[in-house]
């Protein structure tokens, strides 16, 4: 007998019990694949002996059962201590669904790529002296694994920190042409995304002026004196501030 008719000769809808005695190795053969076919984990030879009479052959139930699905498209197989339905390995590759998730930054993040945008090429000690505050490794990690900072080099100074840059995938994913395209002052503002009060156009003459800085704000006309690898300014340093220019080349 092959294994399609032996499928087709046990019995279908009826209740395990009602159309039949579980005595009876056809009715003990469906309760075990119906138990199987319930779990979605693999089920021990232990849980599925405790469903069955005393005295039934487990093992040869599951070697029938086994062979009944070997042509198909799930087969029993033994997983660890236990036996569990799965897709047959042959048709894995038409069964992969590939679909594409939206990545979505953080706060940090956001800050990070925008410092860099506008400011590169710049350290991470830059980067954390504009945001304010410490950065973690991750950030940055993540940015470059998305493709959107790169590299730059190292700058010119003790210790030689690496400097930071966008990359053409940062350009494309944004839908600039260049780094000319990046939106300015007057945009931002517009768009509401920076505060358009008259004390930020102010600031610079207050804080060359030596006074108390506003939150959130950048000092434009430091510098830390350090080389670049390439020019980040050409401002004059402002006295006790090293902090980097907020204007973008």
């Amino acid at each position: 007998m092959t294994a399609e008719s032996q499928v087709e000769a046990i019995p279908a809808g009826e209740p395990a019990g009602a159309g039949g005695d579980l005595a009876d190795s056809r009715q003990q053969l469906r309760l075990v694949e119906a138990v199987l076919f319930a779990s979605a984990e693999p089920v021990e030879e232990a849980a599925l002996a405790e469903r069955l009479p005393q005295g039934a052959d487990l093992a040869a139930l599951l070697r029938e059962l086994s062979e009944l699905y070997e042509s198909r498209g799930v087969r029993l197989i033994k997983a660890g201590k236990g036996w569990a339905f799965r897709t047959a390995a042959d048709l894995a590759p038409f069964l992969q669904v590939e679909t594409k998730v939206p990545r979505k930054l953080s706060s940090a993040m956001t800050e990070t790529l925008a410092i860099v945008a506008y400011h590169q090429p710049v350290t991470r000690a830059e980067i954390e002296e504009i945001r304010g505050k410490s950065l973690s490794k991750g950030t940055l990690d993540l940015l470059l694994e998305a493709g959107w900072i790169k590299p730059k080099g190292h700058r010119r100074t003790p210790g030689h920190p690496m400097t930071w840059g966008t990359t053409d995938a940062f350009l494309d994913h944004f839908g600039l042409e260049s780094l000319d395209a990046l939106p300015g002052l007057e945009d931002l503002k517009a768009a509401g995304l920076l505060d358009a009060r008259p004390a930020i156009t102010a600031y610079g003459a207050v804080s060359r002026a030596g006074s108390e800085e506003p939150p959130g704000a950048v000092d434009s006309d430091s510098d830390s004196g350090e080389e670049p690898v390439e020019p980040l300014d050409s401002g004059a340093e402002a006295p006790g501030s090293d902090a980097k220019p907020a204007s973008r080349d």
